[in-house]
């Protein structure tokens, strides 16, 4: 069956083309139409992809039975109700870091406009007047800017500020020493950056912190004449004290691209010639509309196909995932969980993880998640996600505990997965070659390298000569071809375990056949 993806916020062309040509999901291309239009419509949506216009409230999403990802093209998820989507198992992504530079460059093109007072001479001129003495301005050189927030947009504001030699005051405080020391900002409190700062711009979220985090107390704070930038989220500056603040001359001047209502109405700031307005163009960049517009199609697609995103908004502890091997374990993880739910004659209670070699715990978050997603994937009534497999894992009574295990030698790196409930354990462990080439290494005391994909056979024998031989001759008789065989075994004369992934289904005739032959103890048919 399709995935149906409901589209209502304009995209470029280019996520349209990305969207239609994968054959596993159906469009719906809805720009800007109403909100009671969008409960109609959402009704059959698997991926909601919204931007500003569309607000993801909680009526929404109870209206949505199945929906399991909402993607906002664009950084903001102000919009969006994620602690609801979350309570349903709905992953939240977004697009950070590709509007980055177009929005660093307006909120200079607003300073620059504002400091040189570009807007009303432009308006003069329209005039057909000259009276160049009315517009004289001041230069960047020499002043001093605080920056509010370092991160993406904000350490790129700081880059162009050194470029026209202004001194760099920064305050964020999720943000290591080192990373203002590369960026040429000196750290301060928030205090010391309103006091010392000739330009304030702010470059953060809006989060229940940063809401009205500029008000007449930091206004009043600041230096007489100062000029305030916001190119970022509406709500973070009051608007109503900024606006008596501009009438008294304690703020010079101000650039704002976002606003508290948008578009927002009786707009009192347009009779104020001192202030540079643009309608939340931030992003509006044909480059900046190109990288979302691949990035929201790539990761909209794999979200929908059970794939790892690497945006994900709502998962604790996991914000951007950047390094390839922890996406690989992540897709190996799943795959390891759902081969060990299949392996299981007992309901577990504990999943140690053990992280081996170079994979650490503070690397696990999402290979946590993703084991738990598999283990459970097949056992629940409704849709288990990387957002909702911890909390799932949780009201079943499993404990998970993780480890590292740094002296392990056999691989550079590699994880390994306890399930157990008292004295019943089952343990499957594998391994990462590269970017994409993951293995299945240990089950139990055996161990493997096999391809953790496709139908699988997990059989348990007595180690006696001719039971491989016999297992191929029934696979052969009921046409089923092998496309990998594993074999080990504890000890000569114990017992051996075999892998064998198979090109077609295996049937219940097949496994019958197999688990009646001599010196077999046990036969399980695997589908990861």
């Amino acid at each position: 069956m399709k995935s149906h993806i409901l589209i209502t916020g304009k995209l470029h062309p280019l996520a349209l083309r990305l969207f239609e040509e994968a054959k596993d999901v159906e469009v719906a291309y809805h720009p800007d139409i109403s909100t009671a239009e969008i409960l109609t419509l959402i009704a059959q949506a698997h991926a909601l992809v919204s931007r500003s216009e569309t607000d993801v409230t909680r009526e929404l999403i109870d209206r949505a039975p199945h929906l399991k990802v909402i993607a906002r093209a664009a950084v903001g998820i102000g919009n969006i109700d994620v602690d609801y989507a979350t309570d349903k198992g709905i992953l939240v992504i977004n697009t950070p870091g590709k509007n980055t530079n177009s929005a660093a460059e307006l909120a200079f093109g607003l300073l620059l406009a504002a400091v040189r007072k570009i807007v009303p001479a432009h308006g003069h001129m329209l005039e057909q007047r000259w009276d160049r003495h009315r517009f004289t301005g001041t230069e960047l050189l020499g002043k001093t800017i605080g920056i509010i927030g370092l991160g993406n947009v904000g350490h790129r504001v700081a880059r162009f500020a050194r470029a026209f030699d202004m001194t760099v005051l920064a305050y964020d405080p999720y943000i290591a020493d080192e990373v203002f020391e590369s960026h040429g900002a000196r750290k301060v409190a928030f205090e010391t950056l309103l006091a010392e700062s000739d330009i304030v711009t702010i470059h953060t979220p809006k989060t229940r912190e940063t809401t009205d985090m500029i008000a007449a107390p930091q206004l009043a704070a600041m230096k007489k004449g100062v000029i305030l930038i916001n190119a970022a989220r509406g709500g973070l500056y009051n608007e109503a004290d900024l606006l008596a603040a501009l009438k008294s001359g304690q703020v010079a001047a101000a650039g704002i691209d976002t606003w508290d209502h948008e578009p927002p109405k009786d707009n009192p700031f347009r009779l104020l010639p001192n202030v540079v307005m643009t309608p939340h163009i931030g992003a509006s960049t044909e480059e900046a509309q190109v990288r979302v517009a691949e990035s929201i199609a790539d990761q909209t697609l794999r979200a929908v196909r059970d794939e790892v995103v690497d945006y994900p908004v709502n998962m604790p502890q996991v914000r951007v995932i950047t390094s390839p091997r922890v996406k690989t374990y992540t897709v190996l993880a799943e795959r390891l969980g759902m081969f060990a739910m299949q392996s299981l004659d007992f309901n577990p209670n504990l999943v140690k993880i053990l992280y081996r070699g170079e994979l650490k715990v503070e690397e696990g978050g999402m290979i946590r998640r993703a084991f738990l997603k598999g283990f459970l994937k097949n056992t629940a009534e409704e849709a288990i996600s990387f957002v909702n497999a911890e909390r799932k894992a949780a009201e079943r009574g499993i404990q998970v505990v993780e480890t590292d295990d740094p002296a392990f030698r056999d691989y550079q790196s590699a994880v390994k997965f306890t399930v157990s409930h008292g004295a019943q354990q089952f343990v499957i462990g594998g391994v990462v070659f590269g970017e994409n080439n993951y293995r299945l290494s240990l089950v139990n005391e055996w161990t493997f390298e096999v391809i953790p994909s496709g139908e699988l056979l997990s059989i348990l024998n007595v180690d006696r000569p001719g039971v491989i031989g016999q297992v191929g001759t029934i696979l052969s008789e009921h046409r089923i071809n092998i496309s990998q065989f594993e074999l080990s075994r504890n000890m000569p004369g114990g017992q051996a375990m075999s892998l064998i992934r198979v090109d077609q289904p295996v049937d219940g005739a097949v496994l019958e056949a197999l688990r009646s032959l001599p010196n077999v103890v046990s036969v399980r048919r695997i589908v990861v």
